[in-house]
């Protein structure tokens, strides 16, 4: 269950540092290694390495500023120093003084460090609106 917290505490610091748009205290998120990526939901933002992924974070933070992340369902599983989270949450947005709701999907990669748990791989994604409740592909 410690392990778990570790884990759920990274999430929190993310959302804290993305809402003071604090892009060294994100990065120090991710693992040291350049072997680290992001996914995001634009369909450009695909990112491995530091560079690219300070570079989606900047363009970001200057598009919007964010306010709150709120957690919903969430999934953790652990396998040695190794762990994956699962979760669901709303991005709060303030988007030139227009307050916007994101809803989103997220899987992150982790690996655990001397004790600390570092992330390896961040992908989000937005529910597909085209798919019909019970069913498998979009199809609308």
């Amino acid at each position: 269950m410690a392990a778990e917290k570790d884990i759920l505490y990274t999430l929190e610091i993310y959302a804290e540092a993305y809402c003071a748009k604090d892009l060294s205290r994100l990065m120090q998120l991710f693992d040291v290694d350049e072997d680290i990526s992001v996914i995001g939901t634009g369909a450009d933002e695909l990112c491995s390495g530091r560079e690219q992924i300070e570079d989606l974070f900047k363009r970001n933070f200057a598009e919007a500023t964010a306010e709150k992340f709120e957690w919903h369902w969430t999934k953790i599983t652990i396998c040695g120093n190794t762990g994956v989270v699962a979760t669901t949450l709303t991005i709060h947005l303030d988007i030139n003084e227009e307050k916007l709701q994101v809803p989103l999907r997220w899987t992150v990669a982790l690996r655990q460090r001397d004790g600390d748990w570092f992330w390896l791989h961040r992908h989000a994604s937005s529910a597909a609106d085209s798919q019909n409740e019970g069913t498998a592909y979009p199809t609308n």
